[in-house]
């Protein structure tokens, strides 16, 4: 098997799954589960989660703020069991990617040991000697990508093993800082980020086809509606940090009996709020959550008629396969979205919504890498 194949099979791979950890990690964050492990990365001090009586006795005497919840519990640690094996599997795609260049294996490998030796130090309670073992390991695979003279998927895909390490940091964060929104919004950016670059890669290095001249001057447009949908997504994750989704009821498209409610952007769109204080629940007022509400659906206007223009642009061109899985995409999200309103957020429906956001992202950055330039096919199997 040549190297370039085995590389692409382990992206898809990596991509599949990282759909799978986005998609499960929103059902914990959607069921309330998000710190039903106070601790981190062992819950109540277990390689698991207790489940037998006198674990939980021993697990609610050491944490007696947070009692034993194994219906959910379990559902937080097999999130974190399914992130670590990501994190392995990117590790593996990484060094496939710089297998052929002396020397860089080695040294992402010195970068997964600081990793897990951050982790490590920071089990143990010196949490300053683990920051900054991790912040080497996180910024040592970007200095590899950077170095790597091999065409970019496969600098992306080292460039991944660390994203991968500060999305772990991002993970232990959320617990430890108490779901504070600016993390939890992160947490979840840097999660659709890895997917994207995995997509990335898996996408460059599997498709032979070229674009010819009128579908590479749509890059520029799929590029904005790239943009458009990510500035969206971490509107989305934002709102959902906030517990804001519902601030208008069930009421679409009015808000709590009106077109503009009473809205507190400023207190809304606080970034940074005090440290030690439990952001479950939410801490905002009406107004505030109203604000956030209203930003995302305007939000959702924009990006729906910008991206539903590209498919069509994409669709003159000739990549009528893109261009419907695009608009199919959309309306769904589009349609998950208003029933997440009507229907007061259930839970199956908040978790679609969320891999609706993904399959979406992965359809663009599809079209994103369909009208690459004549050439680049044979560049990305170098």
């Amino acid at each position: 098997m040549r190297a370039t194949n085995l590389t692409a099979r382990i992206a898809i791979v990596a991509t599949v799954l990282a759909f799978f950890v986005i998609v499960f990690g929103a059902f914990v964050r959607l069921s309330d589960a998000g710190l039903s492990c106070p601790d981190w990365p062992t819950c109540y001090g277990k390689a698991t989660w207790p489940g037998h009586e006198q674990d939980i006795a021993r697990a609610n005497e050491a944490f007696p703020q947070r009692p034993v919840e194994t219906d959910k519990a379990w559902r937080e640690q097999v999130h974190r069991m399914l992130a670590g094996t990501l994190g392995a599997l990117v590790l593996v795609l990484a060094l496939a990617a710089a297998w052929p260049r002396r020397g860089l294996p080695g040294t992402l490998g010195v970068a997964a040991l600081a990793a897990a030796g951050g982790v490590a130090l920071y089990i143990r309670g010196a949490y300053a000697p683990s920051a900054g073992l991790s912040a080497f390991a996180l910024v040592l695979p970007l200095v590899i990508a950077a170095r790597l003279d091999r065409p970019a998927p496969y600098r992306v895909a080292v460039a991944a093993f660390g994203v991968v390490i500060f999305q772990a940091m991002l993970g232990m964060w959320t617990v430890t800082l108490l779901l504070k929104p600016i993390v939890v919004m992160g947490h979840l950016l840097g999660g659709l980020l890895t997917f994207s670059l995995l997509a990335y890669v898996a996408l460059s290095l599997s498709s032979r086809r070229e674009a010819t001249p009128p579908q590479h001057r749509l890059r520029p447009m799929v590029v904005v509606a790239l943009v458009l949908l990510a500035l969206q997504i971490a509107l989305g994750g934002w709102t959902s940090a906030n517990y804001a989704a519902l601030a208008c009821g069930s009421d679409f498209p009015q808000c709590a009996g009106a077109w503009w409610p009473q809205t507190d952007f400023r207190e809304g769109f606080v970034l940074w709020r005090g440290i030690g204080v439990n952001y479950e629940g939410g801490v905002l007022d009406a107004a505030a959550r109203a604000a956030i509400q209203i930003a995302h659906r305007i939000g959702a206007l924009v990006v729906f008629g910008h991206i539903l223009a590209t498919a069509f642009a994409s669709w003159r061109r000739g990549l009528r396969a893109n261009a419907a899985a695009v608009a199919l995409l959309l309306c769904v999200q589009v349609a998950l979205g208003i029933a997440n309103v009507k229907l007061l957020l259930p839970l199956p429906v908040a978790t679609a919504h969320n891999a609706g956001a993904a399959l979406l992202l992965f359809s663009l950055i599809a079209l994103f890498v369909r009208t690459r330039r004549a050439g680049a096919n044979r560049l990305s199997r170098a």
